[in-house]
């Protein structure tokens, strides 16, 4: 059986990026086995723009009835959770800029979060439409920020991800990069052992 996992790249420094160079060690692990195969998206080339009224507006109207510009615009989303639903494994891999993640990411996350399509809103609360897939994130950082008050990051990832239905997620942190080529080689071997192990059992 092939499990199909989706990876998402999200940093601006491209090919420099840390974040980039665990989702290329990812992506050279999943290599191995013949039952693992990986989609990449890059969330930066792809440039999508913030999301807008009109195009919030266009997926409350039926397919049929949608004019050309809504199609489009609703595409955008009809796509990209068409993508996920695809895959077994959705594999993030996050740079951390001002305590957040990347706008190119929440902009994926603006269209995949969609109320009726992959998450509903019940009298006990929001309940997630996508079941039996699981996440990992990919988290480089310049800082030590994992189990600390400061990793907003990481509980604003998992909570997105959960309110759609996706709460199976581990999460492999590469920290202090900046504090030093020593520390970062580490930190950055850690992080690739830590890949291996989770590729290994996806």
């Amino acid at each position: 059986m092939t499990t199909r996992a989706l990876i998402l790249t999200s940093s601006i420094l491209g090919e420099n990026g840390q974040s980039i160079a665990l989702a290329e060690h990812f992506l050279k692990c999943a290599a191995e086995r013949e039952d693992l195969k990986v989609s990449h998206r890059d969330l930066v080339a792809d440039d999508l723009p913030h999301l807008t009224q009109p195009e919030l507006a266009s997926w409350q109207v039926p397919a049929e009835e949608r004019s050309a510009e809504q199609g489009e615009l609703a595409g955008r989303s009809d796509a990209l959770i068409h993508e996920l639903l695809d895959h077994d494994v959705v594999v993030l891999a996050v740079p951390m800029y001002n305590l957040g993640v990347p706008s190119q990411l929440k902009a994926w996350f603006d269209r995949v979060m969609r109320s009726g399509k992959t998450f509903q809103y019940t009298e006990k609360g929001p309940q997630g439409l996508i079941e039996g897939k699981r996440a990992v994130i990919l988290a480089a950082r310049g800082g030590q920020y994992a189990g600390t008050p400061m990793d907003s990051q990481t509980l604003h990832l998992k909570s997105m991800l959960g309110l759609i239905g996706i709460r199976d997620v581990d999460v492999v942190f590469a920290e202090g990069l900046a504090k030093g080529e020593s520390h970062r080689e580490a930190s950055l071997k850690e992080a690739r052992q830590a890949i291996d192990s989770l590729v290994y059992k996806l």
